[in-house]
């Protein structure tokens, strides 16, 4: 096969058509790749010289730190021995030129001791022995101020202490830095005198570290501020410096050692070749790779797809939910094992059907144009669903929610529509048992109202009959006298008792009236009515009862309160049964002094202004335990008793906007205050 360009000298060809695109296109990707191959390995042998040099310092820091702290052990431990050659030297007796002898010996072992001196208990010198291996002017034989800071900083230990350095002249214009040392001597407890002993800074470094010390490290003394005290080895001056400091913590002083080392630049060398030698294997196997990749990613794609199809049959087999597929003919292309196990067709028997085995024959012309209408185009949006019944292979009918959407396939065309069914049965269910239990619930309701309104009648038509009875019986009273009675004062009394059972007869009236309202939820009728009309209501019968217990009954309204608007009846009730138990309360053999106070006054709070009931009484008071459950509906701590009475005066305070509470009377007894919307002009 030829291929044939147009010439150049042709109208209208292009002088660069011989150059196809393709090939550009291929000579870029060869040489990027190449070019990318060769930047990598540029910069993974700057990035391993790097560091290689990075390493070989870190071991070269590391080998220093170590050094130090050897040294520093070192120095500490012979410290420590000379200490105990010191104490050596203490003797019971008083021996001087034995003592002389010993410190000679020590002073020739330990050559980084300059002067031994025995000291007595008040810093006299006793005797003194120097190193044979230098000559040294001491002069006089006065302590130093330091020295004698120092031994006082041992006597108070009870220990060795050592002094800060000071210099000492050597003769013709040379000297060292020495440190002191002072130890107590003691003998049965008391201090008998001090053994100093003078140190040579630079021979504790030449005893101790210069045998081991490198010819390129130096090593020296120093304070904690950086002035160097002494030094040790002349170090070969390189490119690099590398410094360790360690601390040498005594007692009375704080030296610091420090070492110094320098060297060439790191040797990368060998580490350059090995890297070298490394990369090129890299980029060696970074070709093979690029060759090979078009297989891998085939490789890739083949087990993705695989796996992308294994998991979407695990997760077909594992939903409850029904999924079926049909083309655009209304052929059914796919069944997933939760619809088999919903309609009890296997798919062998469904796939390729257009009429489905599991609709209802009465319904299946219905269905049929339902289906045609969605081959038409016509569908609802995939989230909103429709109901319908669907047929079990035995024949059983159930309910089921239907949501349809278009099936559209990788290259968006639309090739059929994707079918979801949820069994809907046992919800239904749920719903009928639902529905039957919220029946049932408000039949017990309207029982329990029943119930309710009974005892709240019993409750509330004790008071109006006791007194329809006290008046009829006093009546009665009156009659049985023999003549009867004609005269015009006992006719009046009369005419008031039979008054008085007509108003408390038509009082039981309007409590029925009211209770019956209350049951019910119902608005009650509600009137302006003042404080101290209320209390001329209730008054009467609260004096009945306390004529009988023998309460002396009190009663103060505040001056200029505003009306309130609530239903007197229950309002009343409300009082007359505080009243009652505040009575009761004060019904014992310890209350000698029976008063019941009915306050009516202003009250201020949250904003709003109230008119605030009280009914104090002098009883016993509540008990703690009691007090936590006094509101409780059927609680009560008399025998006779229902539990109802306050749960019912707190229930009509709530409706009419207020509240009730309780609080200890002083000096003796219990308050109950319940509050009233005061009503504006």
């Amino acid at each position: 096969m030829s291929l044939s360009f147009p010439h150049p000298a042709e109208p209208g060809a292009d002088p660069f058509s011989h150059w196809p695109w393709r090939r550009w296109r291929q000579a870029w990707r060869r040489w990027s790749l190449w070019s990318l191959l060769v930047i990598l390995v540029i910069s993974m042998l700057v990035t391993m010289v790097w560091l290689a040099g990075r390493y070989e310092a870190s071991q070269v820091q590391d080998k220093l730190e170590r050094d130090a702290i050897n040294a520093t052990g070192d120095i500490r431990v012979a410290l420590n021995r000379n200490l105990q050659d010191l104490q050596a030297l203490n003797t019971a007796d008083d021996d001087i030129a034995a003592w002389k002898v010993r410190a000679a010996g020590v002073l020739q072992v330990r050559r980084e001791l300059m002067r031994i001196e025995w000291r007595s208990a008040d810093l006299r010198l006793r005797a003194h022995a120097e190193t044979p291996y230098r000559s040294i002017n001491w002069g006089d034989h006065s302590l130093l101020p330091e020295s004698s800071l120092t031994c006082t900083h041992a006597r108070r230990l009870n220990g060795p202490s050592y002094s800060p350095s000071h210099f000492q002249l050597l003769g013709e214009g040379l000297g060292t830095e020495t440190m002191d040392v002072c130890l107590p001597q003691t003998h049965n407890g008391h201090l008998v005198g001090y053994v100093i002993g003078t140190y040579s800074l630079q021979g504790i470094l030449m005893s101790q570290v210069g045998k081991t010390l490198p010819r390129t490290q130096e090593v020296s003394f120093t304070e904690p501020d950086g002035t160097r005290l002494a030094l040790l080895g002349a170090a070969w001056r390189g490119s690099r410096m590398f410094t360790s400091q360690q601390l040498l913590d005594l007692p009375g002083n704080t030296l610091v050692l420090r070492m110094d080392s320098w060297h060439r630049a790191p040797s990368v060398f060998p580490n350059v070749m090995t890297a070298l030698v490394t990369l090129m294997s890299i980029a060696l196997v970074s070709v093979v790779v690029v060759l090979v990749r078009d297989n891998r990613r085939r490789l890739r794609a083949e087990r993705d797809l695989g796996d992308a199809l294994a998991f979407r049959k695990a997760m077909e087999d594992s939903l409850v939910t029904g999924m079926r597929a049909r083309d655009l003919q209304g052929h059914i292309t796919y069944v997933n094992p939760g619809f088999c196990n919903m309609v009890g067709f296997t798919a062998e028997e469904l796939l390729g059907l257009n009429v489905a085995p599991y609709w209802p024959p009465e319904l299946a012309e219905e269905y049929i144009q339902r289906r045609d209408h969605r081959i038409s185009g016509a569908s609802p949006p995939p989230r909103e669903g429709h109901e319908s019944v669907f047929m079990r292979k035995d024949g059983t009918r159930f309910p089921v929610l239907v949501f349809e959407a278009p099936l559209i396939n990788a290259q968006g065309m639309h090739t059929g529509w994707m079918s979801a069914f949820v069994d809907i049965s046992e919800q239904r269910r749920m719903e009928e048992l639902s529905r039957a239990s919220q029946e049932r619930l408000q039949a017990t309701a309207r029982l329990a109202t029943v119930g309710e309104m009974a005892s709240l009648l019993s409750h509330e038509l004790t008071q109006p009959l006791a007194a329809i009875s006290s008046y009829a019986t006093g009546s009665l009273n009156m009659l049985s006298h023999t003549p009867p009675p004609a005269h015009a004062l006992q006719q009046q009394d009369l005419r008031r008792a039979m008054e008085h059972i007509g108003a408390q007869a038509e009082r039981a009236g309007r409590v029925i009236k009211s209770v019956r309202d209350f049951v019910r939820r119902r608005d009650q009728s509600r009137e302006l009515i003042s404080a101290a009309e209320l209390f001329e209501a209730v008054q009467p019968l609260v004096n009945l009862q306390a004529r009988k217990l023998g309460v002396q009954v009190r009663i103060e309204v505040e001056p200029q309160l505003p009306p309130v608007l609530c239903d007197p009846t229950m309002v009343e009730q409300v009082l007359l049964n505080l009243a009652r138990n505040g009575m009761q309360a004060m019904d014992s053999l310890q209350v000698p002094a029976r008063v019941l106070a009915l306050r009516a006054r202003h009250n201020e709070s949250y904003g709003q202004r109230w008119v605030e009931f009280s009914v104090a009484d002098c009883g016993v008071g509540i008990p703690p335990e009691v007090a936590e459950q006094l509101f409780t509906p059927f609680f009560t701590t008399r025998a006779e008793g229902m539990g109802l009475g306050l749960s019912l005066c707190r229930t009509v305070v709530e409706q009419h906007g207020g509240h009730l509470v309780h609080r200890p009377n002083n000096p003796q007894g219990t308050e109950f205050v319940f509050t009233l919307p005061a009503h504006g002009e």
